[in-house]
Order: structure tokens, then C-alpha cells, then sequence
């Protein structure tokens, strides 16, 4: 061996997921190893050059109140800021961010390396160590040997990555970007199942052959939500992106070269994202569309191409050539990077336990696409709960799961472990039940306390949080105090179209007022007497209008939680339950629910099913 060296906590690679989990584990006192297969590309944005979207932004707002990087990331490298969904209720308002693809990659670096727990290694991970079970380290491909106690794996796609372009195809888990090739064969001996999935990327294009001229301009918003509670808006110049959109033609163009595509000849094996497709997919699964969105999308204020998001293909070089020339403002565009399809080997999620660790190996966790998810944003909340895990085996306490009630994170991970995965998991407000709850301005209220339990949250952070929550339990408080007589409240509601009160009537409290639907905070804070800063009077006006919807989703919680407190022995015997079927047996063998409310959700797994269960366990004890 040429070097053997001990380290608590070895992360292999340096995304999304990588970066929170070294972060955490760090932070929380422990020697991290990153090894990487390329230093330059620590925190690259494989894909569209931005942070956020809908319920992503959900997922980046919760990693950054448990501690986390991405948030931080993407508020220093913003070069637009915008909020998706704004249209429709607070539950679904999603931050995004068009960011600086370079600036975003140096600073996500930067973050390792003054971390002085971190050491950064180039070298490709080939095999994990274990003993009685356990993970005791890494092996490279120089024959270096790692000791450490916990090992955590975020290899993205490169994972026996191949590449696609046309009916070409070559090794690589990135353009230009060597595979890891080794490493799915030692998971597989520590017995691991794995599968194969793909996902793509669109074209980019020289910036000077795009003509924006006649193109719809998209700007960003002035009063967007920050990702950061630690950080202000980005201070670099914002710029637009813009708009423009497939054509009957460009349809025709890739029907007719169908059969030069790897998705439709057979050569991709590996089952793509269905909400994020391809344009092939796009043109062959809505045939009765004639045009599709294109969002002329900058990769940096000083960087020379467009990255043109909506065309993501693995057509022929030539065809995409081809394909751009047929939209308008990409007519005499010249392709700098070509769009690209990568398949790569994942684990099956089933195979964790809601921590991230995994069932057959102690000390061993995946974060990120390796566990069948997509997005920057998907990887970097496992990537924190991994990191956080990590840490607490190795002080020997309790793990850290978050439930589906308390963050688009908890329904992330559950959805993994519990219904498994059979193609790239992208995270949607629909898949959160509890939505109304899980919103983007009470992230701190429902999280944070966590980052301070782990170390992750400064003192004076925290107070900061605590000081605001309680102006906007004070403001509600006055609200509710202060009662408008009609003659007072009602020229506000005759002009915002309101029912004006009786004037026979002693008059009623700003707080219900304010629940009106046409009436803000700002129609009202003159009566009111307070001056409230935004941040805090859009928390008062949310919690104050839906009140009642909230107070109905918590009685709801409040009955999952007695569910929850029957836990499952994880050495319990369901094949000893008479009444069950053999299916539903062996779906709870392979989950392995930790409780019963884990089991309710598992897909195949009745209502008597759990009555019976609830029935053994009692009985036993």
C-alpha cells in the first residue's frame, strides 16, 4: 500500500451531495476525506446553470436552516433571482436562481477548503472496506488505502458512466470527465442491487450566434426571497434570460431522424426522468404539441455561451445542429458543448434506512443520485442528512430523520426508502401531503432548532430567528386586539370589492379582517400602528389568512405522530404474523418500516394489514 491513513469520515465525490455531507460532518467536529476524480470540478453544475424551481426551492431553504452550503452557494453566484408559482398560494411559491456556473463552482470549492476538518484527495474511489460488517475504509486506484469509521457515497452519475450522443457512445460520467468504474462492483459484493438510469442535458450554444433581438425577455424579480437567511441578495449585476420555443418544423426534424436517436434504437438501456424529458420524449409523448418552451439561459456574467434549457438530447451531433436552426433567435447558432445522454448505476433506496445508512453495511450511506434522485437540490438535502448521520453513529446516538409532516426533505428521503424507485426521483409540491405546513417562510421554524442541536447553527444565528418569530407572534397578537369600528374599516373594503361590515355591528378585529381574500397587510397597516419589515408581514398576513387550514393539518400531524410512537423492533419477525399475505410479508421484509406509520405507506400494505401488525406487536409486548 502506498499510504494508509485514518480519517473519521471519507466522503467520496466533490457535488452537491458531497459538499453538504463533508460540511456537516466537519462542522460537527469530525476528519473528513473528500476524494474526488477531479479537484476542478468540486461543486460543477452538470446541468442548467441555476438553484431552485418548484419545491426544489423548498428542499434548498430547509438544507440551509439545518446549516447547510447550497443556499449560501446560490445567493453569492445569483445573477437573477425569481419566484415560481407566485400566482397561486404561499404553500406552492417556490424560489429559483439563475446563477454564475464558474463563480458557483470556485465558491463551493472555496467552502471545503477552509474548513479546516476537510482534506481534499484526487483520486478515484475502487473499493469500500469492510469488517464484521462494517465500513472501515476506501481503497484508490493508486493503491491508497483510507481507514475511517463511517463512509459516505455521492458519485453522482459517474457510476460506470457512459455517454451518448447519437449511436455513439463512450465512457464518462460528465463530458469530458473520466467515469468511476470500479466501485459499482465492490457494492455489489457488499450486497448491494444496483440499477441502471440516464438522464441528459441540453446543448450550449456561443453566446454571439444567438439572436436575442425579437426573443421575449424574462427578468428576474426585485423582491425575491433570498435562499439564505445568512446571506443579502447577490451582489453581482442581474441580467435576463430569454424565451423562445419549438416549431412544427423542428418536430418534423426529429420524427424523421428517430431512428439516429440511442433513446428509441435500443442502445439506452437506463429508464430517464419522465418529468424532466428530452425533447425526443417531449415530441413522441404529447404528438399533438406544435411547440415546446426554450429558455435562453446566461452561464455566467462573463461566460460565452447560453445554456438552452427545454432541448435536452442525445441526438446526432448533426441533428442537433439542425434541430437549434429550426427555432427562432438560434438560427445561425453555433453549438460550443452538444447535449448529451449518460446512463449510470444507482442503488436501490429501498436498501437505507430512513437515515441514509445502509441495511447491510454499519457506517455506510449514499446521498444524491446514486439513490435514484435528480437535481442539485435533491442531492445536497440527502447529502446533509448523510453528513448529519454520519457524525451521530459515530457518537453513538440516535439518528436524525425527518418526518414527511416536517420538510420536503422528510418526504424525499421516505419516498425513497419506503416506495423505492424505478427511474430518476424529482421532488414536486404534490408529493408533499402536509404542503400548507411545509412552507418556504416558516423553513426556521420548523428546522432550525435542529442546526442548533447539531452544531451546525451559530448562538447569535439563532437568536437572530428567535427574535423574529417573536415580532410576528406579537404583530398577530395585535391584530387580534385591535378592533376597527365599520365607519373606519369600511372605505378600505368598499375599495378592494370586500362586504363592507354592518354598521349596526361594534366592528371587528384587524386579524379577521386581514383574512380577507382581497385585503393585504399593507391595505391595513396604517390602522394597525406597526411597521413591519417585509419579511415580517408577509409571515403575519400568511398566518393569519390561513389560519384555520393550518390548524386543521396540525390535528392531522397530531394523529400521525400516535402511529409513529408504535415502533417496529428492526429484528422483528413478519413472517411469524398469521393473516398476512405472503406479498404483504415480503414488502415489510424489504423495507424494514421503523414504525407503523412508515409500514401505512408502504405500497401494497392494507389497513388491515397495519391492524394486524399493531395487533402482533402489541401482544408481544
Amino acid at each position: 500500500m502506498a499510504e494508509t491513513a485514518r480519517y473519521d469520515i471519507i466522503v467520496i465525490g466533490g457535488g452537491h451531495a458531497g459538499i453538504e455531507a463533508a460540511l456537516a460532518s466537519a462542522r460537527m467536529g469530525f476528519s473528513v476525506c473528500v476524494l474526488t476524480l477531479n479537484i476542478e470540478t468540486i461543486g460543477q453544475m452538470s446541468c442548467n446553470p441555476s438553484i431552485g424551481g418548484l419545491a426544489k426551492g423548498h428542499l434548498v431553504r430547509e438544507v440551509d436552516v439545518l446549516g447547510g452550503e447550497i443556499g449560501l452557494l446560490a445567493d453569492k453566484t445569483a445573477i437573477q433571482y425569481r419566484i415560481l408559482n407566485r400566482s397561486k398560494g404561499p404553500a406552492v411559491w417556490s424560489p429559483r436562481t439563475q446563477n454564475d456556473r464558474n463563480r458557483y463552482r470556485d465558491v463551493a470549492r472555496k467552502s471545503l477548503e477552509d474548513e479546516r476538518n476537510i482534506i481534499i484527495k484526487q483520486e478515484e474511489a475502487i473499493a469500500i472496506i469492510v469488517e464484521n460488517h462494517t465500513v472501515v475504509g476506501v481503497r484508490t486506484h493508486i493503491g491508497n488505502e483510507y481507514r475511517a469509521r463511517a463512509v459516505v457515497v455521492t458519485t453522482g452519475t459517474f457510476m460506470n458512466g457512459l455517454m451518448h450522443i447519437g449511436l455513439e457512445h463512450f465512457s464518462g460520467g460528465r463530458l469530458g470527465e473520466s467515469p468511476a468504474t470500479a466501485l459499482s462492483e465492490s457494492l455489489k459484493k457488499l450486497g448491494l442491487s444496483l440499477g441502471r438510469l440516464k438522464t441528459g442535458t441540453s446543448p450550449r450554444a456561443d453566446q454571439h450566434s444567438v439572436d436575442l433581438s425579437d426573443l421575449k425577455m424574462q427578468q428576474g424579480d426585485e423582491d425575491a426571497f433570498t435562499f439564505s437567511f445568512r446571506a443579502n441578495r447577490s451582489a453581482i449585476e442581474q441580467i435576463p434570460c430569454y424565451i423562445t420555443h419549438t416549431n412544427k418544423h423542428t418536430h418534423d426534424i426529429i420524427r424523421k431522424n428517430l431512428d439516429r436517436s440511442p433513446l428509441y434504437t435500443g442502445k439506452i438501456v437506463g429508464t430517464g426522468p419522465r418529468y424532466c424529458p428530452s425533447i425526443e420524449t417531449k415530441i413522441v409523448r404529447f404528438s399533438d404539441r406544435d411547440s415546446h418552451i426554450v429558455f435562453i439561459e446566461p452561464e455566467g456574467l462573463d461566460a460565452g455561451e447560453f445554456y438552452l434549457n427545454g432541448v435536452s438530447t442525445s441526438l446526432p451531433y448533426d441533428i442537433q445542429v439542425e434541430m437549434l436552426h429550426s427555432i427562432k433567435g438560434l438560427e445561425r447558432a453555433e453549438i460550443t458543448r452538444p447535449g448529451y445522454a449518460v446512463e449510470y448505476d444507482f442503488v436501490y433506496p429501498m436498501q437505507f434506512y430512513p437515515s441514509l445508512e445502509t441495511k447491510v453495511v454499519q457506517n455506510l450511506f449514499c446521498a444524491g443520485q446514486i439513490n435514484g434522485t435528480s437535481g442539485y437540490e435533491e442531492a445536497a438535502a440527502q447529502g446533509i442528512i448523510a453528513g448529519i448521520n454520519a457524525a451521530l453513529n459515530l457518537r453513538g446516538e440516535n439518528p436524525f430523520v425527518l418526518k414527511r409532516y416536517e420538510a420536503y426533505i422528510g418526504v424525499l428521503i421516505d419516498d425513497l426508502v419506503t416506495k423505492n424507485t424505478l427511474e430518476p426521483y424529482r421532488m414536486f409540491t404534490s408529493l408533499a401531503e402536509h404542503r400548507l405546513i411545509l412552507r418556504i417562510d416558516n423553513v426556521a421554524d420548523r428546522l432550525m432548532h435542529y442546526g442548533v442541536n447539531y452544531g451546525l447553527i451559530r448562538e447569535e444565528e439563532w437568536q437572530h430567528f428567535e427574535c423574529e418569530r417573536k415580532e410576528v407572534d406579537a404583530a398577530v397578537e395585535r391584530l387580534k386586539n385591535t378592533i376597527m369600528k365599520p365607519e373606519i374599516v369600511n372605505p378600505i373594503l368598499k375599495e378592494k370589492n370586500e362586504t363592507a361590515l354592518p354598521e349596526e355591528r361594534g366592528g371587528q378585529s384587524l386579524f379577521q379582517i386581514l383574512k380577507r381574500p382581497r385585503i393585504h397587510y399593507q391595505d391595513i397597516e396604517g390602522l394597525s400602528e406597526m411597521k413591519l419589515g417585509d419579511t415580517i408581514w408577509a409571515r403575519v398576513e400568511i398566518e393569519t389568512k390561513y389560519e384555520g387550514y393550518i390548524r386543521r393539518e396540525e390535528i392531522m400531524i397530531e394523529k400521525l405522530r400516535e402511529l409513529e410512537k408504535v415502533e417496529i423492533p428492526l429484528n422483528f419477525t413478519f413472517d411469524d404474523i398469521t393473516g398476512l399475505s405472503n406479498e404483504a410479508k415480503s414488502k415489510l421484509n424489504e423495507v424494514k418500516p421503523l414504525n407503523l406509520d412508515q409500514a401505512s405507506r408502504i405500497q401494497g400494505i392494507s389497513p388491515s394489514d397495519i391492524l394486524l401488525l399493531l395487533l402482533h406487536i402489541k401482544r408481544g409486548n
